[in-house]
């Protein structure tokens, strides 16, 4: 597929280091995830054989995205953000290369090491049954919630998935987690407009739920494991005060409908 020259992508850097060989993509965001990308990496070279392995960069330092030891576990290619934003860029960057690479669908997950990344042959499995969301959840049956502090619970499951439920119309469990899958029929839908410079943080997960099930994609979770480390620093970028009210903020906006084109 050719990009469509008024989509608003950050500009990036391209490394491939092998021919594209599935018809899906999964893509792992990081930036400075250290060790824990480098665990969940070669956890997931298996998974090499079913999908191609994208790392949507956000402008690491700390030498975990070394090209050698990419090549060296699977990864097909590393994109590389050199321009402004946060998690929503590196989705648009990563969405517009994956559409421009001919995937008919594309997984996406953190690169911190926290989910269980076995799961990902279910949602290839989901895309290719027609479904255009594929929400991965702790909180379906078969789902698994290891060490989750609790303010994130109750964040998670007073305020951000009633909200975001609300705001769809399809009941979500688990709107905070970045463990999903997505159709080339939702991200290509002129009705979503995924590529615009609006979504910049955390907008885009919250908006593609909100959206799919709104415009009457199909949309469903399945179960998933998600850990957090029962002791030292947790592996998140979001700060307690600032970081959290940013979410608060960019969570109304969207329940709102104010990211619809």
């Amino acid at each position: 597929m050719k990009i469509d020259p008024l989509w608003q992508v950050p500009v990036h850097t391209i490394a491939e280091f092998m021919p594209k060989r599935h018809n899906y993509a999964m893509c792992v965001f990081v930036i400075n995830e250290g060790e824990n990308l480098l665990r969940q990496l070669s956890e997931m070279v298996p998974l090499a054989k079913l999908l191609d392995i994208i790392i949507a960069d956000g402008g690491s330092t700390d030498g975990s995205t070394a090209r050698d030891t990419l090549i060296r576990l699977d990864v097909r290619t590393l994109l590389t953000k050199t321009d402004a934003g946060k998690l929503s860029a590196q989705m648009r960057m990563a969405f517009a290369y994956c559409l421009e690479q001919g995937y008919e669908g594309i997984i996406t997950v953190d690169g911190n090491h926290k989910d269980d990344t076995s799961a990902a042959p279910m949602f290839m499995a989901k895309l290719q049954d027609g479904y255009d969301h594929v929400q991965g959840s702790r909180f379906v049956p078969g789902g698994k919630a290891i060490n989750t502090p609790l303010i994130r619970w109750l964040g998670l499951r007073v305020i951000h998935a009633p909200l975001i439920s609300l705001a769809s119309g399809f009941h979500y469990t688990d709107t905070t987690n970045g463990f999903r899958a997505y159709s080339f029929r939702l991200l290509t839908d002129p009705g979503v407009q995924p590529f615009r410079d609006v979504f910049e943080a955390y907008e885009l997960h919250y908006y593609l739920a909100i959206r799919a099930a709104e415009l009457g994609f199909k949309v469903i979770e399945i179960p998933v494991t998600r850990v957090y480390p029962s002791n030292g620093k947790l592996p998140t970028k979001i700060t307690p005060i600032s970081g959290n009210f940013r979410i608060l903020n960019i969570l109304l906006r969207t329940v709102t409908h104010q990211y619809n084109p």
